[in-house]
């Protein structure tokens, strides 16, 4: 895995791939980064080999023609220049600063990210689907002619309040459903595993690349939806690996993956 790269999304969140044998079938881990300063570097993250994706989270305070600032709790802080080591605008701010754009003010100096990932958590679903027209309107431009990969994280209730319009695009490439802090499309020990199957049927019909099954990394991640290890991979995982669309699981977060081995116990079921 050395030798493969790892993709990096931006809260909207910044997204890098981690580098997966072609053709490979089986699925990946992805994994949220940037909100605990003891969960080691982006680079550890990455060369850790454990991650299929690395979401940089994340970058919030945008539209209403305010500059997008990048938080990274605990690691650095990009307004000075402390992690260089509207839609339309944006989308080009997002190109220029982060992706394979070109700008003076590129926050993490001349790395360049893969894509963009939606964690959009309130308000409601207008203009989300331009903001990913736009954005994927600048695959294969720039120096390197990539593509710019499409992530979300909506909840699991179907559809998403934010997010349900801009899936319909059929532009976004990985969608990862949250299904914690939802009791009621969740796995319990108690329900088993129905309320969680019935809506991951529903998220497995959307027009996306790939769809992945989000958790918590430990108990304290969340308010609720916490699965353990031995359940998800003798319960969980044979249902929702049913769907072609199945492109693996998300964990939140890098932090607590690092607490609790949680990759380490279900990667090789994944």
């Amino acid at each position: 895995m050395a030798s493969k790269r790892v993709p990096a999304v931006l809260l909207l969140t910044v997204v890098s791939l981690a580098g997966v044998a072609a053709g490979a079938r089986a699925g990946g881990v992805a994994i949220y980064w940037g909100q605990n300063g003891n969960e080691g570097t982006l680079a550890q993250t990455c060369a850790s080999g454990n991650y299929k994706f690395v979401n940089v989270a994340f970058l919030y305070t945008f539209g209403k023609g305010q500059t997008p600032l990048l938080n990274l709790a605990g690691h650095c802080d990009p307004a000075s220049n402390g992690c260089t080591s509207l839609r339309r605008f944006v989308a080009r701010y997002l190109w220029d600063n982060y992706l394979g754009g070109t700008s003076p003010s590129r926050p993490l100096g001349d790395a360049v990210l893969d894509g963009i990932d939606f964690d959009i958590e309130s308000g409601n679903s207008a203009h989300w689907d331009s903001l990913a027209k736009y954005l994927k309107a600048y695959s294969r431009r720039g120096r390197e002619r990539k593509p710019v990969y499409l992530a979300a994280a909506p909840q699991c209730p179907f559809p998403d309040a934010s997010l349900g319009e801009a899936l319909k695009t059929g532009l976004f490439d990985y969608v990862w459903v949250q299904f914690y802090n939802n009791p009621p499309c969740q796995y319990t020990t108690a329900g088993g595993v129905s309320n969680l199957a019935s809506a991951w049927e529903q998220w497995t019909r959307i027009p996306a690349g790939q769809v992945f099954l989000g958790l918590p990394a430990a108990p304290e991640a969340a308010g609720s939806g916490f699965v353990e290890a031995s359940d998800l991979v003798s319960k969980v995982l044979p249902v929702v690996k049913k769907s072609s669309k199945y492109g693996g699981i998300m964990l939140w977060s890098r932090f607590y993956d690092l607490q609790t081995g949680y990759t380490d116990k279900v990667k090789p079921s994944v």
